[in-house]
């Protein structure tokens, strides 16, 4: 089952008088949805827009797996654990956040900060904070304490990728347009920037650039009971 998420059915968070605007993709903070609360480990995808000099003051995180993709310029990270460390597009940044911890993220250059957010949740409570940027991603992602991975794909336009078989696939389309299908002459969707797909129980997927495009896969297993 393929169920497309278009970007416009994101609602609006953030504080655009202080530079922070804000696009989530699950029921979140003050905007509550019961019927679009998380698909698998999977509870936020925010798309990210901060000003010159914007950002989010330190706050506490728990219990959350936050993985960060940076699509343009640059985030400053600070943390109750003493690490500080600025994240570039083609860099991903995971904060798994485990028994608490607090951190911040700033926009302190001169460009505009543009970032994807991704929050998971973990299938174990407690445990120590812990911090991982890799740089230039070119290979899965693991998450283990979710049960997920990430992949970046990069399509040309009109090259075709293969989508894993798998439980639980997330599609979100950062930047271009592609092609969702199982080969079957007509059939598919459309996704451009903003637009997601929630997959259960993929088989002979895959994706065609209608652009060069950049997109977000998350691969998950089911969220036991």
């Amino acid at each position: 089952m393929i169920e497309v998420r278009r970007a416009d059915e994101r609602h609006r968070g953030g504080d655009p008088e202080a530079g922070i605007e804000s696009r989530h993709a699950f029921s979140f903070g003050p905007h509550y949805d019961p019927d679009n609360l998380r698909f698998g480990a999977l509870i936020a995808c925010n798309e990210e827009r901060l000003a010159p000099g914007a950002g989010f003051a330190e706050h506490p995180h728990s219990h959350t797996e936050i993985v960060t993709w940076v699509t343009e310029g640059e985030l400053t990270h600070r943390d109750s654990t003493g690490r500080a460390s600025v994240i570039r597009p083609g860099d991903v940044q995971h904060l798994s956040a485990a028994a608490g911890v607090r951190h911040s993220e700033r926009n302190e250059g001169a460009e505009p900060l543009t970032f994807v957010q991704m929050w998971l949740a973990p299938r174990e409570s407690g445990g120590e904070p812990s911090y991982a940027v890799v740089r230039d991603l070119a290979e899965a992602y693991a998450v283990p304490g979710a049960g997920a991975s990430l992949r970046v794909l990069c399509p040309a336009a009109a090259e075709r990728t293969a989508l894993p078989d798998a439980p639980l696939l997330y599609v979100h389309v950062v930047r271009g347009e592609v092609r969702l299908a199982d080969g079957t002459p007509g059939s598919g969707d459309t996704l451009g920037p903003g637009d997601s797909a929630r997959i259960t129980g993929a088989r002979d997927l895959e994706l065609t650039g209608v652009t060069a495009a950049e997109v977000l896969l998350w691969r998950m297993e089911p969220v036991s009971a």
